[in-house]
């Protein structure tokens, strides 16, 4: 390639220098031997979307950043699937910007306590059972519903025993709001309730068209369907197109609280996500509890001191390990906001640190194998991880391979010593183990790419649950949970076949992940996807294959939520680390969007909404 060709392609002034008079003549006469058993070659970055390989015999560029093959001293030809991933939309925002100092984080944390205790006081003194689930949703939806949690199980207890006689009168709003909230609890209550707002045909009734709250309610119903609750299959087709046309001519705050549905379903949600955007809608009604908006506002805004805190930590932590493998993808903000939407009570501060380094190790070993490492040298490192863990070993890779190795010895280690002061260093072992089995998956899918194998549906499927990474992120969840992470939960979550909440909430993970980065992907030397398995050996479109994902995805919610039913087979709050993660990719691939990898409007909104800007009191 000529310079003039060159400079044309990446669109630089390139002076055409004489080259070097000597040539390497004074490295082969002194240093040959060392040259040709190394591999001398360095990746330079040019204007972010042009690649140059150096060596001491080839220069080559590649445009767009696809892929970059490479040929070093001893004629060995190297390739990379280089990614063109953008750069961290948030800057160091989330490091400059200025955080409350401690004495006002104490004193609004008092006043949190004072607000609770009056709190407290009304949730006891409302009797009415009707009125009480009304109340038990208003404290979900604004988020404070944590602080109540013995008083709301004490009232849904009475609730469900006497659900199908309370039902019996009731309208449909009160029956689909019951009927939610007793499933979101954990009590089986039949679907059968809704028969009788069905007609002679066995139709829901066309005059229920006219109750807009009652449909709006019967839509966030349908979204905690199992696998036998065909009713409320019928209760999602008919109340969405119904939602739709209301959306158009209802006034806010209702139209508004219908347009969010539709696009978001409450249950799919992420809890301060949903809790945000409540807080505004709820002050809007005339009917609205002053008490409990300012209670909601000023605990909302606590959290948000300690998550921006908690950030930061993470940011200064990754800014470090972003710098030494800086062709992966800088998301430590995208990481917290997914972990907050895991768990976001101050009591598990340790627990989303240690996620949050977690997930990093993820997004760089992912990187690594999917769009930087050679085939070589991704043996060499699975190679490495399966052997006792050291970090000594981190020496002997490669420079831009040992963070990925290092990250999760580091954090393994870290986590380990907290876990034995509690008598709990077993968790460590679980931990190692499921990172193992996500690098051999992760090697699988470069064998794959590395012999242009497409495999079907199921061969990837059963491999893609793994490279999934929601088996880890579950282990890593449980980690910093305390004693109720008993070793029978991490056996239960590590069983082989995956109990079906965990396969569930991988398929939710991977086929979302598949659906929204699939555009993307093809751009460049790729790993198969869900896509691709279906389109080549079900002879299908690219459309009928995101329906029939789309399918498998409704499937797998109808498994958690099974999941999250009495009795539970591990303690609910570990449970609901599941459904949590299933929501959290709900909304960062909502729509068929990678909101990871390619921040949207949407994700900016959200982050910006729950961990940049406080709520005005």
């Amino acid at each position: 390639m000529s310079i003039n060709t060159l400079a044309n392609i990446i669109g630089r002034p390139i002076a055409d220098f004489q080259p070097c008079h000597r040539g390497d003549h004074f490295l082969n006469i002194t240093l040959k031997s060392q040259v040709k058993d190394r591999c001398l070659n360095t990746l330079i970055h040019v204007s972010g979307s042009c690649h140059f390989s150096v060596s001491l015999t080839r220069v080559k560029c590649c445009v767009g950043a696809r892929v970059m093959s490479t040929r070093d001293y001893a004629g060995v030809t190297m390739s990379r699937p280089i990614a063109n991933f953008e750069p961290c939309h948030w800057g160091d925002h989330f490091l400059n910007n200025t955080l409350l100092d401690e004495g006002t984080i104490l004193q609004i944390e008092q006043n949190v306590d004072e607000l609770k205790v009056r709190v407290g006081e009304l949730v006891g003194a409302v009797t009415e059972p009707q009125e009480q689930v009304e109340l038990i949703d208003t404290l979900e939806r604004l988020g404070v519903a944590y602080h109540f949690e013995k008083e709301i199980d004490d009232i849904l207890e009475t609730a469900f025993k006497s659900f199908v006689g309370d039902c019996q009168n009731a309208d449909l709003n009160h029956v689909s709001l019951r009927f939610r909230i007793l499933r979101q609890h954990g009590f089986y209550v039949s679907s059968d309730v809704f028969n009788k707002f069905k007609d002679q045909n066995g139709r829901f009734k066309e005059s229920l068209a006219s109750e807009v709250e009652g449909i709006l309610s019967l839509f966030e119903a349908s979204q905690v369907r199992v696998h036998d609750d065909t009713i409320l299959d019928e209760a999602l087709a008919f109340t969405t197109p119904l939602l739709k046309t209301m959306a158009k001519d209802l006034s806010s705050p209702l139209g508004e609280q219908v347009a969010h549905a539709l696009f978001q379903p409450l249950h799919k949600g992420m809890p301060r996500v949903e809790a945000r955007f409540y807080i505004s809608l709820y002050e809007k009604y005339p009917s609205h509890d002053k008490l409990l908006l300012q209670f909601a506002k000023l605990d909302f805004n606590f959290l948000q001191s300690l998550h921006q805190k908690e950030l930061r930590d993470l940011k200064e932590w990754g800014k470090g390990i972003h710098m030494k493998a800086s062709f992966s993808r800088d998301r430590v903000t995208e990481i917290y906001f997914w972990i907050t939407g895991v768990y976001f009570e101050p009591k598990y501060a340790l627990a989303r640190k240690l996620v949050g380094k977690t997930f990093k190790g993820i997004t760089l070993a992912d990187d690594i194998y999917d769009a930087y490492g050679t085939y070589e040298e991704l043996k060499s490192l699975t190679e490495a991880f399966q052997r006792p863990w050291n970090k000594g070993f981190a020496e002997e890779l490669p420079e831009h391979l040992k963070w990925g190795y290092y990250i999760f010895v580091e954090t393994c280690e870290e986590a380990e010593e907290d876990l034995t002061k509690e008598g709990r260093a077993f968790c460590a072992d679980y931990f190692r183990q499921h990172v193992n089995d996500m690098i051999k998956a992760f090697m699988q899918e470069v064998e794959w790419r590395h012999q242009k194998f497409v495999p079907t549906y199921d061969e990837y499927m059963k491999n893609a649950l793994i490279t999934s990474t929601y088996p880890l992120c579950i282990i890593a969840t449980f980690l910093g949970m305390g004693e109720i992470a008993t070793k029978e939960s991490f056996e239960w979550a590590s069983q082989n076949p995956m109990p079906d909440a965990v396969k569930a909430v991988s398929t939710i993970m991977r086929l979302m992940n598949d659906m929204g980065g699939f555009k993307f992907e093809q751009g460049r030397n790729h790993v198969v996807s869900a896509i691709e398995c279906l389109m080549k050996h079900n002879k299908v479109s690219e459309k009928e294959a995101n329906e029939m994902l789309d399918k498998e995805v409704e499937d797998a919610w109808k498994l958690i939520n099974q999941a999250m039913l009495q009795p539970y087979v591990i303690p609910k709050l570990l449970l609901t680390r599941i459904l949590n993660l299933a929501r959290s990719a709900h909304v960062i691939y909502h729509d068929k969007s990678d909101g990871y990898t390619n921040i949207n409007q949407i994700l900016k909104d959200h982050i910006n909404s729950i961990l940049a800007f406080p709520i005005s009191m």
